[in-house]
């Protein structure tokens, strides 16, 4: 796992967009390296932070611009994870149908949620005209109900998506034709919120356990509203892996999400190990004495992403 603040190249302005490119890959640091110094090769694009993950063989960077260098150096980042990830080649517990999977726009300041739809738009529309590469669009930005969900967009990933697409109406891109690139496959473009990406260790290396935690525990299966779930098995570390996406922290937080987990495993007679945040979180979200807080790997205050942002400003000043 590698977090990491890139120094601020530009100044932050009042209109601000955040966006949260996730890649497939997460095993070799020098490509997740060359794409952060693509993304500020754009002049107004600062990386915030960068997140790598081996077992899931994905990353995540973080970066924030105003709303138009947000889209150039959005397709930028696209542009480089084309040249330099082959689907062909790439394999990860995390699911995935790009070399870049999903590409989200999230207002931060002066910027509205329908602005970002729009961006989202814009960049899905440059991404099949400049790289021919499909693109589906997801949340805010969908153009059909059935695919507001990121997980209906994804279905069963890259090699089950490069046949359906062919023959399958329902599984056409929403822009471009009904073929996947052939190494960088699609990328789902969208618009949301800010969400937290908030992973449980548990001390067992059975996945069914996770699976069976993930399942009773996410939304869309009655359990916690707003918040996604999978199991994974992280090999490297001989432990599984409980992970969530929390889409509405005001209404789910970090706390309760916590608190349900380590008691249906517990149920179970296995403990937590450990938590992790992936990439960054706002003020609001955290609760210093909550009990999954002590356990969080890797914690910084420059996570705190109105940490960061005060510091880059203070940083030009």
């Amino acid at each position: 796992m590698n977090d990491q603040i890139r120094n601020p190249q530009s100044a932050i302005r009042n209109r601000l967009v955040e966006c949260v490119p996730n890649f497939s890959e997460g095993r070799k640091a020098d490509t997740v390296d060359r794409i952060a110094r693509a993304i500020e090769s754009v002049k107004g694009a600062v990386v915030l932070n960068r997140h790598i993950d081996f077992d899931h063989n994905r990353s995540v960077i973080t970066f924030v611009a105003e709303p138009r260098v947000a889209v150039d150096a959005a397709v930028m980042a696209v542009a480089t994870a084309k040249e330099l990830i082959d689907l062909r080649n790439h394999a990860g517990v995390h699911p995935r149908i790009g070399a870049t999977d999903v590409l989200p726009f999230v207002p931060v300041s002066g910027v509205t949620m329908d602005e970002c739809v729009t961006l989202a738009h814009q960049a899905g529309e440059r991404i099949w005209q400049e790289l021919a590469i499909p693109v589906y669009f997801y949340e805010r930005a969908a153009l059909c109900p059935h695919r507001v969900r990121l997980e209906q967009v994804r279905g069963q990933g890259f090699e089950w998506l490069r046949e359906e697409i062919k023959t399958n109406p329902d599984r056409a891109p929403d822009v471009g034709e009904p073929k996947m690139h052939e190494t960088a496959g699609a990328v789902a473009v969208g618009a949301r919120p800010f969400l937290i990406a908030f992973n449980i260790n548990l001390r067992t290396n059975d996945l069914s356990i996770a699976r069976a935690i993930a399942r009773e525990v996410r939304g869309r299966d009655g359990g916690l509203p707003f918040v996604k779930a999978l199991g994974f098995d992280l090999q490297s570390r001989g432990v599984v892996q409980v992970s969530m996406n929390l889409i509405d922290y005001e209404r789910t937080g970090i706390a309760l999400a916590f608190a349900e987990v380590r008691e249906a495993a517990a149920r179970r007679g296995i403990e937590v190990l450990s938590t992790e945040i992936v990439g960054l979180v706002p003020r609001a979200a955290l609760d210093r004495r909550a009990a999954y807080f002590p356990l969080l790997e890797n914690f910084h205050e420059m996570l705190v992403i109105e940490n960061l942002l005060a510091a880059l400003e203070t940083s030009r000043e």
